[in-house]
């Protein structure tokens, strides 16, 4: 499959990080966002990123000022076309069902279907999307511009050319795709939980403190400890995760989210984009 045109769905922190490696991996980018600031934001951060780049030398001027002119914004559904669709929306089953099936109206019937969703069911999605087979999970990490490893997740549905493209982009991308089979979690964040959950369970107890086990797991060679970890991702999205892996796995006891991080979501103290999570960050 040749692919020309990429299309991403949603300008969020994920969203407006995965269309700036695209574009800087060579591809022609269309970002769509209904919400008009949502976009003008991203459009800003990108530019900031760049400019940042080729001023660190990381890429030249001229480099910075192309790949701006891959990217294109719209807040007009009418107005994607793409062979390759990688959204990064709400994390909704019916909202990435609904987009779906009104892209396939849009475009061409070999185009693809690539989900960023780190925890909801890629089968269930493909189950209710025109010709399933074209959907595939696409998981990318923040930040999505330097993380290296895209999660390839197939379906039962998902057949091989689809497959062998997306594998393809993100390895034309710079990044290390590991294709996994579609499974609560898929592979790191399912193995992440007790991470995360077991390092809350021991400040529940009181057996530590945040600040405590965060520096004896970064002492163990951990590059940043569970709760830095948390609040850099932002505890909703964490919450959200850790959530949807125990309602799908039949709520095992081992891995029961937590009440602090379900009072930190409540109270809006979701980490670095709230400037409070389990620290301040407003200084």
């Amino acid at each position: 499959m040749t692919i020309n045109r990429i299309c991403v769905c949603g300008a969020g922190t994920m969203g407006a990080g995965i269309a700036q490696a695209v574009a800087q991996a060579g591809f022609s980018t269309l970002i769509y966002e209904v919400n008009p600031e949502v976009l003008t934001r991203a459009k800003n951060s990108i530019e900031k990123n760049l400019t940042a780049l080729a001023e660190k030398g990381k890429i030249s001027v001229a480099e910075k000022e192309l790949v701006l002119t891959r990217l294109h914004f719209t807040d007009d559904l009418q107005s994607c076309l793409a062979d390759v669709f990688i959204e990064a929306v709400v994390e909704k089953p019916d909202v990435k069902i609904a987009l779906f099936n009104q892209l396939a109206e849009l475009n061409h019937s070999d185009c693809i279907f690539a989900s960023n969703t780190s925890s909801l069911s890629i089968t269930t999605i493909a189950a209710q999307v025109q010709r399933p087979e074209r959907v595939i999970g696409m998981h990318f990490f923040n930040p999505a511009t330097i993380m290296k490893l895209v999660e390839v997740v197939n379906t039962s549905y998902t057949n091989s050319q689809t497959t062998a493209a997306i594998f393809d982009l993100a390895s034309r991308m710079g990044k290390t795709p590991v294709l996994c089979k579609d499974s609560p979690g898929f592979i790191v964040n399912r193995v992440a939980r007790p991470f995360y959950i077991e390092s809350l369970r021991l400040v529940e107890e009181e057996y530590t403190s945040v600040a405590q086990a965060d520096r004896l797991l970064e002492a163990t060679g951990f590059k940043m400890g569970p709760f830095k970890l948390m609040d850099l991702i932002g505890n909703d999205i964490n919450y959200a995760v850790s959530c949807s892996v125990y309602e799908q796995m039949g709520q095992p006891e081992r891995l029961k989210p937590s009440y602090i991080q379900e009072q930190k979501v409540k109270e809006g103290k979701l980490g670095k984009k709230t400037e409070e999570g389990y620290y301040n960050y407003t200084q």
